[in-house]
């Protein structure tokens, strides 16, 4: 079984355990996948991010951290949210952030019992994170990850097929 799979599509239609969204710090829906994934999925999913704003992230998810909650509508049984970095602001913390990112929405993963998980290009939009360079840490990221999980597999779900050819492009120059 192939355990990295990239592609070209829509997220909030991908039939897995659970899906990550490049959210925002206030975890209440904004523009690109996160608003995708919170108009798809309906209130539930909001009504999820606001508990957990009052619960345990009062002042908004930390970059880097990851938390899940109900998929809502969505074919997914979860939606795992994580806020990404902002490129021109977090300087040499950028990479490590990023990483984090994906290491923490698998940890969360596991420990939902998901074998399955799709992920977006985060912090590759507004955020203004280079493609290529976003591609190698979430690629590098998820494939060490999977080392030691040979039960689970995770798709990278692009938005259009520039961004699918940049991060296949990508992790061919890094192999």
């Amino acid at each position: 079984m192939e355990s990295i799979i990239i592609k070209t599509g829509d997220i909030t239609k991908e039939n897995v355990c659970a899906i990550v969204n490049a959210a925002n710090s206030s975890l209440l829906g904004g523009g690109g996948v996160d608003g995708a994934i919170h108009r798809a999925g309906g209130s539930e999913i909001l009504e999820a991010c606001k508990k957990v704003r009052k619960e345990i992230y009062p002042d908004g998810l930390p970059t880097g951290e990851a938390v899940a909650t109900n998929a809502g509508n969505l074919p997914a049984k979860y939606v795992i949210h994580t806020v990404g970095p902002i490129y021109h602001q977090c300087r040499e913390s950028c990479a490590e952030l990023l990483a984090s990112c994906y290491k923490n929405a698998l940890n969360v993963a596991v420990e939902l019992g998901c074998k399955d998980i799709a992920f977006p290009a985060i912090s590759t939009g507004i955020y203004g994170y280079p493609k290529e360079e976003a591609a190698r840490i979430a690629y590098e990221t998820v494939n060490g990850f999977l080392e030691d999980r040979h039960d689970m597999k995770v798709s990278f779900v692009l938005h259009n097929n520039k961004d699918k050819e940049i991060f296949i492009n990508t992790i061919q120059d890094s192999k």
